[in-house]
């Protein structure tokens, strides 16, 4: 037989039972579209992840105060509290080559209001470094001033989110709100970013660090943002933070400094085994579309055992027959597995529809290996029934026993 006369013979023997071949195609379409989607979904929380902390800036180092640390020995008779970081922490830190520049950050939250209205919102306490350190936009106006950290002036960023509710379509920039029980005048409105790690950036006030530590009536930092002079000088510098905070704190490390690079890489692992692990749970729905196909073909052998009777009286020989069963199987995984891709794309149109910031992308290797597991799957099971068919006795099959 030629492969045409293969393809006709397998699309008669698909279209004369339209109901049971529909079954197959849907449920390997299924299996094929849950891997794709998946991993899908898989590959795009882990970008995300990595657009969230792109979004922070580059070349960053948080240093946290406490060690993360756990050393061996007998536990301390008496509690200990690690050394606060303050800003002559963060300001030394500026004088190591690998270190462009440093932002400490103060954070706590505070009434801000206007005219009758008022939000309890996330107020930061920081210097002018903070804008290019953590990449940020101004709507209109300007960011905090250049100058020295001690400095507590009256001034104040705000989020767009947050000007809105104050100031609805007025111009906020040298207007004034009310931080706690001190007056502030607004310099700048923040550009529209959306959320960064959980922290709305519309939806917050900036002031100075001096006018922060006022406000809260303490000095001591939140964590301080180090941006490295390039991406070659992240451990030099990581080394200088600790040298420096070292000298600085009698001599005991009692920080923790977290490298960008680090929190990324440990995300990538993780996103990449959780992307893995759906797939191969995706792919569970394939073996089970397998195991349909073997048993659909198993009772189309008996439904059709007229037809394999007659082809073996012609001379057909078993393993023609083989062939052509096997062939059957692997067209409907074919075209079980297009159908997939197309509900799998038309899935992840959908998807990007409904969630337009989360960005829904499939791995290249998804859809091969999806349309490979579902042939190969297809084939291990057609096996079976093929072989049933193959050594079928003509004359039993002729009479239909």
């Amino acid at each position: 037989m030629t492969p045409g006369d293969v393809t006709r013979f397998c699309f008669r023997a698909m279209t004369g039972y339209p109901l049971r071949t529909s079954l197959m195609l849907l449920a390997m379409a299924i299996g094929v579209a849950a891997v794709v989607l998946l991993t899908a979904l898989g590959e795009g929380a882990r970008r995300y992840v990595a657009q969230q902390f792109t979004s922070l800036g580059t070349h960053l180092l948080i240093v946290l105060p406490g060690r993360s640390e756990t050393v061996g020995g007998p536990p301390p008779l008496m509690g200990e509290t690690p050394r606060d970081l303050t800003v002559d922490d963060a300001m030394a830190l500026v004088r190591s080559s690998a270190i462009r520049r440093v932002a400490p950050i103060m954070v706590g939250s505070a009434p801000v209001s206007r005219s009758g209205r008022s939000r309890d919102v996330i107020v930061m306490g920081s210097t002018a470094s903070l804008y290019r350190v953590r990449n940020l936009a101004m709507a209109r106006g300007r960011f905090l001033p250049d100058g020295e950290v001690d400095r507590a002036d009256a001034v104040v960023v705000l989020g767009h989110t947050l000007k809105n509710e104050l100031f609805g379509n007025e111009p906020a920039v040298g207007g004034f709100v009310r931080i706690g029980q001190r007056r502030f005048r607004v310099i700048g409105e923040l550009a529209r970013q959306g959320e960064s790690l959980g922290l709305d950036m519309g939806d917050i006030a900036i002031i100075p660090v001096a006018s922060a530590q006022a406000l809260y009536n303490r000095a001591s930092l939140f964590r301080i943002l180090v941006q490295a002079s390039g991406r070659e000088a992240v451990a030099r510098a990581e080394q200088a933070i600790l040298d420096i905070i070292r000298e600085r704190h009698d001599g005991e490390d009692d920080v923790t400094v977290i490298t960008q690079d680090a929190m990324l890489a440990t995300f990538d692992r993780i996103f990449q085994a959780l992307t893995l692990a759906v797939a191969g749970i995706a792919g569970i729905s394939l073996a089970v579309a397998g195991i349909l196909i073997m048993n659909v073909m198993l009772i189309a052998v008996s439904q059709r055992t007229g037809e394999i009777g007659l082809l073996k009286a012609v001379g057909a020989p078993g393993g023609q027959i083989l062939r052509l069963f096997l062939a059957e199987a692997a067209m409907l995984s074919i075209l079980g597995a297009a159908a997939g891709l197309l509900l799998a794309a038309a899935g992840q149109l959908g998807l990007s529809r409904l969630f337009p910031d989360f960005p829904v992308a499939v791995p290249v290797w998804a859809p091969i290996a999806a349309v490979g597991v579902a042939i190969g799957t297809g084939l291990l099971f057609g096996v079976l029934p093929a072989r049933r068919a193959a050594r079928m006795d003509p004359v039993a099959a002729l009479s239909r026993r």
